[in-house]
């Protein structure tokens, strides 16, 4: 009871920080356009490690360890493709976006493509957004309710009013600083962690002896699994919301390239440490459910130490849905609300509405999440239609001219429809619905290529040009 109260102290400790930074960031939410892009610009190294933070919910750490608990070390390119993702995102679109300088996805492809694809993209990115929320919400709730000794119901009900609520009142700015906070304890915690599961196993020669020799190849899911993880998950990173919304708060071009190689530092290195405690526990606690791979672990560990793990396993609560409720309720602000239910731009509106929104996109997925099992695979779903819109991204910026604008929004909404059936009839013949949220877009635009019929694309860089010279709110 003694060492429950410890790890409890810690908690709150850690809620009521974060609760002080909202509120000291509430300044900068008073105006909408300070509550979506936090009021000022950032360096690159702050951006760089929000982006990690946000990234690291617990899908990624839950999730990832219970891949490894039962598919082995070779989960871990679940994370890893996130940072290879991050490393080609800096190198090859991190300055087009800062260019044009968008708050939204859907605002940068509206360059592109019209407003039809603009609503079509939002959708399919609060889509997206919810059903991430929902696998945080529920392997969260699992993992406070193994830790704490508390309904996991009840469980997911606070940490989705807590973080909206936080969300709410600081808006954006209060979103980056306390992902400052939560990575930091997340990446002490996950280390922590993984440093006593791997002692407990009795080191790489104990997990040789218990585990089967594919347990701990690094190819052990198979190329093909490996490649749906990079296409999902790297090209999500291409076309994620709160990437493209971080990419406006840093100086210049050169600093959004640079923030996104600090991420792919992070995340890398989180991803295999995930992994190794999901096959430490194999070995140490086999009898346990595949999602309790990551938790039974921490109850191990003496009361201060577990108390820093399990602060950092809520602080990826925490990160994640913050990240994920602010994205969503921009895109239902700036795509929705503001052309066509604030058309006079009455800002005091316009806060009302966003912080109201914050907090159902935050509430929302928590009924959904009650009834959630498949952590990793819902979240992998939410990863492949974010990749169908990075196709739509890469060919904004590099190939321009092809399709049409009457194409891509057919190819949207037909390749949603796509990858949904194809992830809820079970990925037939091995196939990854990964790759059919990539290749059908690829096909429907190329068919209205051939046919030549529809409007060209524009060029969005122009496009750029032109409004920001007219939109004074395109500005930082």
């Amino acid at each position: 009871m003694a060492s429950l109260w410890i790890v409890v102290l810690m908690v709150v400790i850690y809620i009521v920080a974060i609760a002080a930074v909202s509120v000291i960031a509430r300044k900068t939410g008073r105006t909408s356009e300070g509550f979506v892009r936090g009021g000022r610009t950032f360096p690159a190294a702050v951006i760089g490690l929000f982006l990690a933070s946000e990234v690291i919910g617990t899908s990624a750490s839950i999730g990832t360890a219970q891949g490894a608990f039962k598919n082995g070390i070779s989960a871990a390119w679940n994370i890893v493709a996130l940072g290879i993702g991050f490393i080609v995102f800096a190198f090859l679109l991190a300055k087009k976006f800062k260019r044009l300088d968008e708050v939204t996805i859907s605002g940068a492809l509206e360059r592109a493509y019209g407003a039809g694809v603009r609503r079509a993209a939002s959708i399919t990115m609060i889509a997206s957004l919810l059903l991430v929320a929902t696998a945080a919400y529920a392997s969260g709730g699992a993992m406070i309710s193994s830790l704490l000794g508390v309904s996991s119901d009840w469980a997911v009900v606070i940490v989705g009013v807590l973080a909206s609520v936080y969300v709410a009142v600081g808006g954006m700015q209060s979103v980056i600083y306390t992902n400052l906070i939560n990575i930091a304890v997340k990446v002490v915690g996950i280390v922590i962690v993984a440093v006593a599961a791997y002692i407990a196993a009795g080191g790489y020669h104990g997990l040789q002896v218990s585990l089967p020799p594919k347990m701990l190849d690094w190819d052990g899911v198979g190329w093909a699994q490996i490649g749906a993880w990079l296409i999902a998950g790297g090209g999500a990173m291409f076309a994620t919301q709160y990437v493209v919304q971080s990419m406006t708060t840093v100086t210049n071009e050169r600093q959004a390239r640079a923030a996104g190689l600090y991420t792919s530092l992070i995340l890398i290195p989180y991803g295999i440490l995930a992994a190794l405690i999901g096959v430490c526990a194999a070995v140490v606690h086999p009898a346990v459910p595949s999602l309790q791979a990551l938790p039974s672990m921490v109850v191990d560990l003496n009361p201060v130490l577990a108390g820093i793990a399990v602060t950092g396993l809520i602080a990826s609560v925490f990160g994640l849905i913050s990240a994920l409720t602010i994205g969503s309720a921009t895109l239902l602000f700036k795509d929705f609300y503001q052309p066509y239910f604030n058309k006079q731009g009455d800002d005091r509106k316009s806060v009302r509405f966003v912080r109201l929104a914050t907090i159902g996109c935050g509430l929302i997925p928590v009924l959904l999440a009650l009834f959630a099992s498949d952590v990793l695979g819902v979240t992998f779903l939410a990863k492949a239609l974010r990749a169908m819109l990075a196709v739509f991204v890469v060919l904004m910026f590099f190939r321009p001219s092809f399709g049409s604008r009457q194409g891509a929004l057919s190819a949207i909404w037909i390749s949603t429809a796509a990858a949904i059936a194809w992830y809820v009839a079970g990925d037939p013949f091995g196939i990854d619905n990964a790759y059919i949220a990539i290749v059908t877009p690829l096909l429907v635009m190329g068919i209205t290529h051939l046919i030549g019929r529809g409007d060209k694309p524009s060029l969005p860089t122009r496009n750029a040009v032109r409004d920001n010279a007219v939109t004074p709110a395109n500005t930082n």
